[in-house]
């Protein structure tokens, strides 16, 4: 692809003219729901001011935790942008975790992977503390964070901490997620914020690893995103053929809208969510 092709396949803000209403909206749902919701803002994971997280605990102690992961081109947004998320997930009798991480181009996209593994094990090890069941964690994000959910699902825990269980998380949903960065990372638009050669992309692209477990995975990408997006969306389900997968169709959904479709308790996406945190796996 021509360097305009790459960026219009993989920069949405391109294809929604309206992503900052999106954005703005967001911010102000996701103060409104910390103003009112149950929370503990800010728990730190890690030494930077970044390696934060919020939590949103069930009503009941020994719920299922979802620990979400955020997008923004591992370059941009803050998880205090994704708190209108916690509602669904509380009434559906689920702990939300939402987790921080540094920015590129301060922050390079392995170090940004090493944060993320720091902020899980913490979680695995706080999960009880937090009134959540360690036995039940899923993990999940959108976009880069559906990239770093893929991440965190191939990632062998035992051989990162030896009080770490090798089946830390239950499962992982990807939205949206990229899994083989090697195109992405020479899209003008990003090229020199992640800095990586065709070496360093695959070496942070999911792909190029294999989970040592059948984790089940849900995922999901809108119906109306680019064709890179859809086709990433359905390579990691290739590529990893011994994870049970099942994806979700969004139809009407672009990549801002399929976020708020996570957030809606009658959605088809939160509601798929839901049931694959009920269910032992996918089949």
């Amino acid at each position: 692809m021509s360097p305009a092709e790459l960026d219009r396949q993989y920069n949405p803000r391109m294809t929604v003219p309206d992503h900052t209403d999106f954005l703005l909206r967001w911010a102000r749902r996701s103060a409104e729901v910390r103003a009112r919701l149950q929370c503990e803002t800010d728990l730190r994971y890690g030494v930077t001011p970044a390696e934060t997280i919020d939590v949103f605990p069930a009503a009941h102690v020994g719920a299922p935790l979802f620990a979400f992961l955020h997008g923004g081109y591992w370059r941009a947004l803050d998880k205090s942008d994704f708190s209108f998320l916690a509602p669904a997930f509380v009434d559906a009798g689920v702990t939300l975790a939402v987790v921080n991480y540094g920015l590129a181009p301060a922050v390079g996209i392995e170090e940004i992977v090493r944060q993320t593994l720091r902020a899980c094990a913490w979680l695995w090890r706080n999960a009880a503390g937090l009134g959540a069941d360690p036995k039940r964690l899923y993990v999940g994000g959108h976009s880069a964070g559906g990239h770093l959910t893929a991440m965190m699902v191939a990632a062998k825990w035992s051989c990162y901490a030896r009080d770490l269980p090798d089946d830390l998380f239950r499962g992982g949903v990807c939205i949206s997620g990229l899994y083989d960065l090697t195109l992405l990372a020479q899209a003008p638009f990003l090229r020199e914020v992640l800095n990586l050669d065709e070496s360093g992309a695959r070496h942070v692209s999911p792909v190029s690893y294999r989970p040592a477990r059948n984790v089940p995975l849900l995922t999901a990408v809108g119906a109306l995103e680019s064709g890179e997006f859809r086709r990433q969306n359905s390579l990691i389900a290739r590529t990893w053929p011994h994870c049970p997968v099942r994806d979700v169709a969004m139809p009407g959904k672009h990549h801002f809208s399929i976020v708020e479709a996570l957030g809606d308790a009658d959605s088809a996406l939160f509601g798929e969510t839901r049931r694959f945190m009920d269910g032992p796996g996918l089949t």
